[in-house]
């Protein structure tokens, strides 16, 4: 069933209209019953058509301040491979190049202490922050489905259980924030798209995969090291990974303040889609 007046959308009420036609009818029944009322002059943001409209910059700053702590994580776990790289350097140093080892063990149980302190504290901060994005990606896809639910490729569901699919999982987020992205581009009261550029997404997905491959790789490559050099190589692998892992949490930043930015202007727009004539 669609809407009496426009014929386009399912009706909001028990009179047949839908939201967008009720409102344009209300001002004529209220100049008939004698009861207008003044108009405010300006509308709120993201005050829409559908009443499920809802800001995304809440989570958004949640999401960037533990972003942050998570980078801050990251690097102290540079430092902790750091000190084992050198460490294992200086006892193979001290061995006069007979390939043993001379550590001593305080400074060995003090490297293990810090490395596993960083590991076990990338692991929590990590974890929090992928809450805290996933709840703000929740978000911005419900109201990326107000705006042009054309320009989605899949339905919201996959905004969470994309990232959960073997493999899959590796590009089914970006094919829903690509969706995402371009519904929330759509600022221009004809209809037309802006030419909004892509790069911050594309720079946030790619170093996330990147770090999702590599970190993977090097964690492997440190785990069955047993040899000085092999752990030296590895806890070099390792820095590099961290190092990643780093850019994509800044990264990931840049596309979060973004992408919420641009759902903010989009709804202060308003006319839900854009093509659509009330």
């Amino acid at each position: 069933m669609l809407c009496s007046t426009c014929g386009t959308r399912p009706p909001a009420g028990s009179d047949g209209r839908c939201a967008p036609c009720a409102r344009t009818a209300a001002p004529a029944v209220a100049r008939a019953a004698g009861r207008v009322r003044a108009q405010s002059p300006s509308a709120p943001a993201f005050t829409a058509p559908q009443q499920w409209l809802r800001s995304p910059e809440g989570l958004a700053k949640a999401a960037v301040v533990l972003l942050v702590v998570v980078a801050v994580a990251d690097l102290l776990a540079v430092a902790a491979d750091i000190n084992v790289r050198t460490l294992i350097d200086n006892g193979l140093d001290a061995g006069f190049g007979s390939g043993f080892v001379r550590i001593d063990p305080a400074d060995a149980d003090r490297a293990d202490t810090l490395y596993a302190g960083a590991g076990v504290l990338q692991i929590l901060t990590t974890l929090a922050a992928a809450i805290a994005f996933l709840m703000w990606f929740w978000r911005v896809r419900a109201n990326a489905e107000i705006f042009d639910a054309s320009a989605q490729p899949m339905r919201p569901g996959w905004a969470i259980g994309g990232w959960f699919v073997p493999v899959a999982g590796l590009w089914l987020p970006r094919r829903i924030a690509g969706g995402i992205w371009n519904a929330s581009a759509q600022t221009n009261t004809d209809g037309s798209r802006r030419d909004v550029s892509p790069a911050p997404m594309n720079l946030w997905w790619g170093t996330w995969v990147a770090t999702m491959v590599f970190g993977r790789f090097a964690s492997d490559r440190y785990d069955r090291a047993e040899l000085p050099q092999q752990i030296v190589d590895a806890a070099s692998m390792m820095v590099v990974s961290d190092l990643l892992d780093i850019a994509a949490a800044v990264f990931a930043i840049l596309f979060v303040r973004d992408l919420t930015r641009m759902q903010g202007e989009r709804a202060a727009v308003g006319l839900f889609p854009l093509n659509a004539r009330f």
